[in-house]
């Protein structure tokens, strides 16, 4: 069988210059925070509709309950991020590098990726309903549901992820690369189309996309 050739991601370093420590912040709706760094700082209920964070570094900072609704997150790099539930609809990311997030209901749907980066970190739900995510990687992930339904994505990959379920209903995907990932159910069969997948996880699929086909095996 001949590879599939699909277009990695295309993720943009980022580079922090000079920063500004800040250990006990004053976070306020709407205000821009630039060059800053927050290390061990809770933003818990805090109200931040429309912040804009841009060239900041957070270190395990606390963003439970958090209202976070269309802000902006531009070349930022967050370690240990925490929040049993994160209210973070609508925002905007780009160049972002996040490791080892702790999120447990993470409402992010219909925001807006750009070159964003997760790494490690163990996730209930994540909920990127109608997102546009472009150029995208998460990589060595625990993820128990990932909702991508009606998201539309090009060129993002699934690596070493361990997922419950999947969820694609309605989504448009180009050059989305699932290799290397386990799922152990999938939803919205339809919505794979412009996924690359390997061997043994089509051998998984298949009763699924036999069902979906109608089609029976005696």
């Amino acid at each position: 069988m001949v590879a599939a050739k699909v277009a990695a991601p295309r993720i943009s370093p980022v580079r922090l210059d000079v920063l500004r420590d800040d250990d006990a912040p004053d976070f306020q709706r709407g205000e821009r925070y630039d060059g800053m760094r927050f290390t061990r700082v809770s933003a818990d209920g805090e109200e931040l509709s429309g912040a804009d964070f841009i060239e900041c570094e957070f270190n395990a900072v606390s963003f439970n309950e958090a209202q976070l609704r269309g802000a902006t997150f531009r070349e930022c790099t967050l370690a240990e991020p925490f929040a049993p539930v994160l209210m973070a609809a609508r925002t905007s990311w780009q160049d972002v590098d996040i490791s080892k997030p702790r999120w447990g209901s993470a409402e992010l749907y219909e925001g807006t990726w750009r070159s964003v980066r997760i790494d490690g970190g163990k996730l209930d739900y994540v909920n990127l309903r109608g997102s546009k995510l472009t150029d995208v990687q998460i990589s060595d992930c625990i993820i128990n549901e990932l909702d991508l339904g009606g998201v539309a994505g090009t060129r993002v990959a699934l690596k070493n992820c361990t997922i419950g379920t999947l969820d694609v209903t309605g989504a448009k995907l180009k050059d989305v690369d699932l290799r290397s990932s386990e799922f152990r159910g999938i939803n919205g069969l339809a919505g794979l189309s412009g996924v690359v997948i390997d061997d043994y996880q089509l051998s998984l699929l298949a009763p699924l996309l036999a069902g979906h086909l109608g089609i029976r095996v005696v």
